[in-house]
């Protein structure tokens, strides 16, 4: 295969920073609309996800020749702005691109962004598919246009807890620190309620502010209250912190599981070998047995990727590919470009390809039995698939080696 890299803004299927012109579908061209953090705080995730919307519409334009819906062919095209991690940015940028006509849009990166940016598509009767935000309040105050690929927060840690019931030693205590934005608390809450139901106990349960510095005390507190796994529902630059004054503190548990964060390569950089043995959430791996109509496999969805793009492959590539893929197979299946047509196939879909089985609940989030977290451990350098079992790829190193002996 051919390799042609993409780099942020270049691509003829990206315009960024410009107001379009061209609503969905006009001229043979679809415009998807919509931000992406390719500065600021979520940077570095957000250019992940960017590059998953650019490989999805290089794929279906230069490999499929475009997409027929209602016997006409179509090419894609990205309207995307970077909205800096700012909110503000994104709602302003948001409400002039709707103005501007742009019917259907992707979603940035963070529950603070998707939460206000989603309510005004669904004010102005357009559609958001995405795979930045999870918080609850996206998913529970009645909006029947945002779709979101991953499962609400609170539903997100049901797969963890199967994990944590099936080690060897058993895991028998967590303690939880989260931060208080509206995706990190409610996926705290939800792995609360979780562990408590499986009867593991939770010593310690503890908030920090959505900005913190330091977390010396917090630290101070899980050193004398040892917990077999301590958990933390935080946000990528949060998860390396903890982890670095964990390691300068020589505080040590049998796991430390970040939810965000050691996915991405600015945590393995950060860390060096002392990133291995963390546990994460992914929500797709290369080494998964998905296949469908785009891309191919799993497999061949990280062999195109690795061909045409530089950056280190995560799941949010993925992700953000996949919110394109449900677009299309969506508007082919209801053989219109209608807003209210495509919607309601959004709204009823399920099919399988490279990322899964996609499927959306009522109210829009990710069908947690089909689309929730799988669970990967950095291994000698690695990220190894550890749960569930009939996709593991490496067992679990549990208890993990001390930072000591992974220096």
């Amino acid at each position: 295969m051919r390799r042609r890299t993409f780099l942020q803004g270049t691509t003829a299927a990206m315009i960024v920073g410009a107001v379009p012109k061209l609503a969905f579908g006009q001229d043979n061209t679809i415009t998807f609309g919509g931000s992406v953090p390719m500065t600021g705080a979520a940077a570095e995730t957000g250019q992940n996800v960017l590059q998953g919307y650019q490989c999805a519409v290089n794929f279906i334009n230069e490999e499929m020749g475009g997409v027929e819906i209602g016997g006409q062919n179509y090419q894609l095209a990205l309207n995307l702005f970077d909205d800096a991690s700012d909110p503000a940015r994104a709602t302003t940028l948001i409400q002039r691109q709707v103005d501007e006509g742009i019917n259907f849009f992707l979603g940035s990166f963070g529950s603070n962004i998707v939460l206000p940016t989603c309510a005004i598509t669904e004010a102005a009767g357009r559609i958001m598919v995405q795979a930045g935000g999870g918080s609850d309040l996206i998913f529970t105050q009645g909006r029947k246009r945002v779709f979101g690929i991953f499962p609400r927060a609170s539903r997100q840690f049901v797969s963890s807890v199967n994990m944590f019931t099936g080690l060897d030693p058993v895991v028998k205590t967590v303690s939880i620190i989260y931060t208080n934005d509206a995706f990190s608390k409610f996926q705290a809450e939800g792995a609360r309620a979780n562990l408590e139901e499986a009867g593991i106990e939770v010593l310690d349960y503890i908030g920090l502010p959505a900005e913190v510095s330091d977390v010396s005390n917090v630290l101070t507190s899980v050193r004398e209250n040892t917990p077999d796994v301590l958990v933390c529902t935080t946000h990528d630059q949060t998860s390396i912190l903890i982890a670095r004054q964990m390691v300068s503190s020589d505080t040590n548990v049998p796991m430390l599981y970040q939810t965000l964060g050691p996915q991405t390569s600015a945590f393995r950089d950060a860390l060096g070998n002392y990133a291995n043995g963390i546990v994460t959430q992914a929500y797709w791996s290369e080494r998964a047995p998905f296949s469908g109509d785009y891309f191919g496999s799993a497999a061949d969805f990280a062999e195109y990727f690795r061909a045409n793009f530089d950056r280190e492959l995560t799941y949010h590539m993925a992700s953000g590919a996949v919110c394109i893929v449900a677009y299309i197979e969506a508007a082919r299946r209801a053989g219109s470009l209608d807003v209210d047509a495509v919607r309601d196939a959004l709204s009823a879909i399920d099919f399988e390809c490279f990322y899964g089985h996609v499927r959306f609940t009522e109210d829009g989030d990710g069908d947690a039995s089909l689309l929730g977290p799988l669970l990967i451990q950095r291994q000698e350098g690695e990220m190894e698939v550890i749960a569930p079992l009939d996709g593991a790829s490496a067992e679990p190193i549990y208890p993990a080696p001390t930072w000591e002996e992974r220096a």
